[in-house]
């Protein structure tokens, strides 16, 4: 499992472009057949990809965590990329179909994937016990923003946050981009009070989105293809532009789960 470190934001001018994907950037999440786990530094959050193929995955702890099962100290979130999936918890079979979403509460000690599709993967430590829980993309919180004339109309659906399901720690919802549209997240914020991942899909092979990141007056670019993670810490401001219309599944973690806690950054601001 590769771990991400943290980095000081006196430091981000310094790194150069390998530097900085290996720094921020998780390429290589979705091998068929097995887990991928990538860690974050930055709020301990982990990050995962399975590809199934009619077969059954079990979600065992990676060794970082020497722990006895992947949620004895944390929760967890599975959600559906692709295809159709059962996740059983515990005993308790839960299906998934594209864009569901499942929360899985700590203390759960047996956790498998069956099916075919694609998951992705998110974890964060967890104080608290809170009910596994399915959103499912039709039920959920849904808000539609944006404007034709800026190329950012978007549907922001919110899964794990504080008015739907309840977690200990993290937050994950799911933005899509509307036909015609490649701008996301403006105007960008930055996060002081938590990390946020975005977990970019739905660019095809020759897609790409140019991320930006870094602090507002000094941002830098990361180029990043389908099915690729960028990892955005609280002092990183966090916007991008698509080759073509695209989806991502934006997750946090940190000590503060209210949705609106950001600080905008105005376009004319950033450098």
């Amino acid at each position: 499992m590769r771990t991400l470190p943290a980095t000081h934001p006196d430091d981000f001018a310094r790194l150069d472009t390998t530097a900085l994907r290996e720094r921020f950037l998780v390429e290589e999440l979705f091998v068929p057949g097995q887990v991928t786990w990538a860690h974050a530094a930055d709020d301990r959050l982990l990050l995962g990809g399975l590809v199934l193929t009619d077969d059954l995955i079990r979600l065992a702890p990676p060794e970082l965590l020497a722990a006895e099962a992947l949620c004895s100290r944390r929760e967890l979130a599975v959600v559906c990329l692709g295809g159709r999936l059962t996740v059983d918890c515990d005993g308790e079979e839960h299906g998934l179909d594209e864009l569901d979403v499942l929360y899985v509460g700590r203390g759960t000690s047996d956790i498998t994937v069956a099916g075919t599709g694609r998951a992705y993967l998110v974890s964060a430590p967890a104080h608290a016990d809170h009910p596994t829980r399915v959103g499912r993309r039709d039920e959920v919180f849904a808000a539609d923003l944006g404007e034709p004339e800026q190329a950012n109309v978007r549907t922001i659906r919110r899964y794990v946050h504080a008015d739907g399901i309840a977690s200990a720690n993290l937050v994950l919802g799911i933005t899509t981009l509307a036909p015609g549209s490649v701008w996301n997240t403006m105007p960008c914020h930055t996060h002081a009070r938590r990390t946020e991942v975005y977990l970019y899909t739905g660019l095809g092979t020759s897609g790409r989105v140019v991320h930006l990141a870094g602090p507002p007056d000094a941002t830098r670019s990361l180029v990043v293809a389908d099915d690729q993670a960028v990892v955005s810490p609280g002092w990183s401001v966090h916007t991008g532009v698509g080759t073509s219309a695209y989806s991502f599944v934006w997750a946090m973690a940190g000590e503060n789960q209210d949705y609106a806690d950001m600080h905008p950054v105005d376009v004319a601001e950033l450098r």
